[in-house]
């Protein structure tokens, strides 16, 4: 690895996680639910040994900080339309999910550029959201072949989901709302 610097390590796993979203995608658009499954897991333990690593030996950097969230949002997102284009996860569900991400990112970039810096910190109960669509997304790949899961659990978590939705999208705006009416609009 003299090439690389080890403190790079946590963005080059991001990286390697963006990209291992094209054939997670691919599997599940060719019902390889197995192979989704293991893959999609293996994002998961990779996600964990990033933020592992990078807080453990202080790695952390600007770019990380947006990879990391980047990276799981992307896998989310696309596993939530490959399945809602198969049926499996509601349409509803899928369009709250993506409205939820748009608002917040539009929130951000209109901060960023009217107002200020934006840390990029997730609230509790954006990271209890994102647990609850992996918990999801995970299930429903389960349930489709692999192993049947209880019946209504799949309708139950969706419930959940849209609710973690909403939740965390209201805090969002709330929180990030009452900071850019404290600070007010730049006027460069």
């Amino acid at each position: 690895m003299g090439f690389l610097k080890l403190s790079a390590l946590p963005n080059l796993i991001s990286i390697i996680r963006l990209i291992a979203v094209i054939p997670i995608v691919y599997l599940l658009i060719r019902h390889e639910f197995g192979l989704a499954l293991g893959l999609f897991m293996v994002a998961g333990l990779s996600d964990g040994l990033d933020g592992y690593l990078a807080k453990r030996y202080g790695w952390q950097s600007r770019l990380g900080g947006l990879l990391d969230p980047l990276a799981d949002k992307i896998l989310l997102i696309c596993c939530f339309l490959v399945l809602g284009a198969q049926g499996l996860i509601p349409l509803w569900l899928v369009l709250a999910a993506i409205f939820r991400d748009l608002v917040i990112v539009s929130g951000a970039l209109l901060y960023h550029y009217g107002i200020g810096e934006i840390e990029a910190r997730p609230i509790l109960s954006s990271k209890l959201n994102t647990a609850v669509q992996i918990m999801l997304v995970v299930a429903v790949i389960l349930d489709s072949g692999l192993y049947d899961l209880p019946a209504g659990l799949i309708q139950a978590l969706g419930w959940i989901c849209l609710f973690t939705i909403t939740l965390s999208g209201i805090q969002y705006v709330w929180i990030w709302g009452r900071k850019a009416l404290a600070q007010g609009w730049r006027r460069d």
